[in-house]
């Protein structure tokens, strides 16, 4: 990993989008294969309990893991290893949200259920704002000042 602050912000965001983007480009793929959406709830449909459950999980998970993670960190560690471990938990993030998603996209793609769409849009949004930048990587890390001022170049 590169040891400049701009450099590790630029990778996390190029790991990002790219998640992103190939989530929002199968959920298009996916929407204009389908061709549309029944709002009707088939109870013998599994994916109706399935996915939302998922998607909770998945949400609630990224959120706890992630902050456990960060909270191993002290202030005193060396900034390389501070950036290595949260960009570990930011993938780890970013994977869980999108694991549901794409459970969604499956569903979606077979049963054509709006619920299962809006999940995705929902996590697709979500995924959307955990895009990293300086001011959260400063706020989420125990930085030094000396640490701080890098980001704030």
């Amino acid at each position: 990993m590169d040891s400049k602050p701009a450099n590790f912000l630029k990778t996390l965001t190029v790991i990002h989008m790219a998640l992103l983007a190939s989530l929002i480009g199968f959920a298009l793929f996916v929407y204009s294969s389908n061709g549309g959406f029944q709002a009707g709830m088939d109870s013998e449909d599994p994916f109706i309990y399935i996915v939302p459950v998922a998607a909770a999980i998945g949400y609630f998970l990224s959120q706890y893991l992630f902050k456990k993670q960060l909270s191993t960190i002290t202030r005193e560690e060396a900034l390389n290893f501070k950036l290595s471990r949260y960009q570990s938990a930011s993938i780890q993030k970013y994977a869980l949200l999108e694991g549901p998603a794409l459970m969604a996209l499956f569903a979606y793609s077979s049963s054509g259920n709006a619920l299962h769409l809006v999940i995705v849009l929902l996590l697709v949004a979500y995924l959307f704002a955990q895009r990293p930048t300086a001011a959260k990587l400063i706020d989420q890390l125990p930085l030094t000042r000396e640490e701080e001022n890098q980001f704030k170049l």
